[in-house]
């Protein structure tokens, strides 16, 4: 079956609106790129959170329909929905079926994290072994995937701890990734906590299809029953960072290893004055035009 494509061109404030405008006229599909990447490899999901706003500054929106939508009709439709959007921020084409299943194959590939760990899209079946940890997730998922490089920053500070019978929480969890790979690392329980139902649901989805679901609770941040951690992660965004640190110092254990990302270059000096106050041996590791804050929480 045949599918209609039509591509927005925005700036990252009309993004909100612009997907709502979109499924409002029944998309079934939306994913983000970065406009400005110069190669197609460069050109990675958005995936710190769901309902967060895109890191770039021009985003790219692929908009999935139906084959036989019609063209003029959607774009009167948006116009009137996105006042504001100009003809040369839209264009349409027609995809096939099978184009479409490639390129989301083609953009997740098995991706080694650290010494064992593994994330592997679910149509792709893992090598036998108990050298390697395999962490599986649906591609359909546009978020959480671990291709964006603060999600890898945290995969490998997991995959680098022993975290046999530790308790986990993932705050800012969007598809569950970082919680199910600490659970499939050997952590007896994890938390995932994020503002938006979607995640939750997603990361209910990936916690079953990874055998893990009995040991993952999920919360809303006004609902999580507040059991401090042996270990915390979050990846977010650096602002939402700094305002929760007395939050996440709460969340965790004395002693308990940290690690904190979502976090440009240039932004990390003022957390880590922020965070000296609860959390010590405070260390950097970049990636790209990435941050990750690691340490552990003051006795």
């Amino acid at each position: 079956m045949p599918w209609l494509e039509l591509t927005l061109t925005l700036r990252v404030e009309q993004q909100p609106r612009a997907e709502e405008a979109l499924d409002d006229l029944g998309a079934l599909s939306v994913t983000l790129r970065d406009a400005d990447a110069e190669t197609p490899d460069e050109q990675a999901i958005f995936e710190p959170g769901v309902g967060e706003l895109p890191l770039w500054p021009t985003i790219t929106l692929d908009a999935l329909f139906e084959a036989g939508t019609d063209r003029r009709g959607l774009a009167a439709a948006l116009g009137e929905l996105l006042p504001w959007l100009e003809p040369d921020q839209l264009a349409f084409r027609d995809v096939a079926d099978e184009d479409w299943e490639r390129a989301w194959m083609d953009q997740f590939k098995p991706m080694p994290f650290g010494r064992r760990l593994w994330i592997y899209p679910w149509n792709i079946e893992p090598p036998e072994g108990d050298e390697v940890v395999v962490v599986r997730l649906d591609p359909g998922l546009a978020f959480g995937s671990g291709t964006h490089p603060t999600t890898a920053l945290c995969l490998e500070w997991l995959d680098g701890l022993d975290l046999a019978g530790q308790r986990v929480i993932d705050y800012g969890c969007g598809s569950g990734i970082l919680a199910i790979a600490a659970l499939k690392l050997g952590a007896a329980e994890a938390a995932g906590i994020d503002n938006d139902p979607q995640a939750l649901t997603a990361s209910a989805d990936n916690a079953e299809r990874n055998g893990v679901d009995a040991r993952l609770a999920l919360y809303l941040p006004e609902d999580f029953d507040g059991a401090p951690a042996d270990v915390f992660v979050a990846n977010i965004l650096a602002g939402p960072l700094g305002e929760l640190a007395p939050v996440f110092a709460a969340a965790a254990r004395p002693g308990a290893p940290f690690a904190i990302s979502g976090i440009l270059q240039g932004q990390q000096d003022e957390l880590l004055a922020r965070y000296a106050e609860w959390f010590e041996d405070l260390a950097v590791a970049t990636r790209e035009d990435w941050v990750r804050i690691s340490g552990r929480r003051r006795a």
